[in-house]
């Protein structure tokens, strides 16, 4: 590497104008992007493909960077395969699952009848919701969360009071057999109560 082919970037690196990976485009971006405010995380992607490029190794991108071993290979990998560029693609950390689409949709789904969505169970739990979702969403949250998101919402997969109630109705309905003939006979009914008993 000659001298006249070396540009120093932020932090004191020297970079080769002729690298071994990166375009003149790529190159020229990475060098771009260091200029602007950056995240440390991000500035250090950049300069491990940087780096990579002018033909240092992992181990001295590592003492030079005091970055991982996987961080330097994963991004030295990025360089050479010739996706420098998409550097910002990734973002950092866990991506949030959750965001404000989901929780519409979550709040839709808890205040519907599961058979509405051709289930064959009359009320949701936080593992079908979760199950649903994910299918529907490509975002897999925890039943133990949907509980959670539900319980913030104001609602529930468990049986309030009236829900309760309605259903104890149901069990014991009555039905009424009137007579139904023409007849002019005084209106004769029958009032049966069906009523659940233990064995």
């Amino acid at each position: 590497m000659s001298i006249w082919a070396l540009q120093v970037i932020p932090g004191g690196i020297a970079v080769d104008k002729q690298g071994l990976y990166l375009t003149t485009f790529q190159r020229k971006l990475l060098l771009k992007s260091l200029e602007t405010d950056l995240r440390p995380e991000y500035r250090r992607r950049i300069e491990i493909m940087l780096l990579a490029d002018a033909g240092q190794s992992q181990t001295q991108i590592c003492e030079a960077l005091g970055c991982s071993q996987e961080t330097a290979r994963h991004w030295m990998t990025i360089a050479q395969t010739g996706q420098a560029h998409h550097w910002s693609d990734r973002p950092m950390g866990r991506p949030k699952a959750v965001n404000e689409q989901y929780l519409a949709r979550l709040q839709e789904l808890a205040s519907h009848s599961p058979r509405e969505y051709g289930y064959s169970f009359e009320r949701w739990t936080g593992q079908w919701l979760s199950k649903h979702l994910t299918k529907e969403m490509g975002i897999k949250v925890s039943a133990c969360h949907i509980n959670r998101l539900l319980k913030e919402m104001g609602l529930s997969t468990r049986k309030t009071g009236k829900t309760a109630q309605k259903e104890t109705d149901t069990k014991n309905s009555r039905i009424t057999i009137s007579n139904l003939s023409p007849n002019p006979e005084p209106d004769f009914r029958w009032s049966l109560n069906f009523a659940k008993t233990s064995n």
